[in-house]
């Protein structure tokens, strides 16, 4: 189990409050961008540690699932349910379907999202299956996917799954 900078999650100490959490996920995000990716960043934190980070990999992989937050979750490797069940998903944008469905198939309880403005996900059904969001509305990831969606319209269209 490591993190992308491939430090053992256990040696990683995760900042307790939300905007500070916000920050592992923001460097994520920008990691990706800088080899070309879509700037969506995540970070899986249980019990005071990091336990991975994931960015989007859509572009770098050609895959069709490789989100940050279900990047992050692949990092994490397998991990008992309990750990899941303690944990914090944080993420720059709103969790699309996919995310979602990931987030609650492994029974996270706690979502702390960026932005929400260029992209609403599906934080309602969260909410409804007791999942506890919080998001933030932070500037650095609202301005990080203007820029994105405006350089690149066609390849946002794409991973969100807009038709051509």
């Amino acid at each position: 189990m490591t993190n992308n900078d491939d430090v053992p999650a256990s040696d990683v100490p995760a900042p307790q409050d939300p905007s500070s959490l916000l920050s592992l996920a923001v460097a994520a995000a920008r990691q990706g961008s800088g080899e070309g990716g879509i700037p969506i960043g995540a970070a899986l934190v249980a019990d005071g540690r990091v336990i991975a980070t994931g960015y989007n990999k859509r572009v770098q992989l050609g895959s069709a699932i490789r989100h940050g937050e279900t990047d992050a979750l692949e990092n994490a490797g397998r991990q008992p349910a309990s750990v899941y069940a303690r944990s914090t998903m944080v993420t720059t944008l709103s969790p699309c379907d996919m995310c979602t469905g990931a987030i609650l198939l492994y029974k996270i309880p706690r979502v702390v999202i960026g932005e929400n403005r260029t992209f609403l996900g599906a934080e309602d059904l969260l909410r409804s299956r007791g999942v506890e969001v919080v998001v933030l509305d932070d500037s650095e990831c609202i301005a990080m996917m203007e820029e994105f969606i405006a350089a690149e319209p066609q390849l946002w269209n794409e991973d969100i799954g807009e038709l051509d």
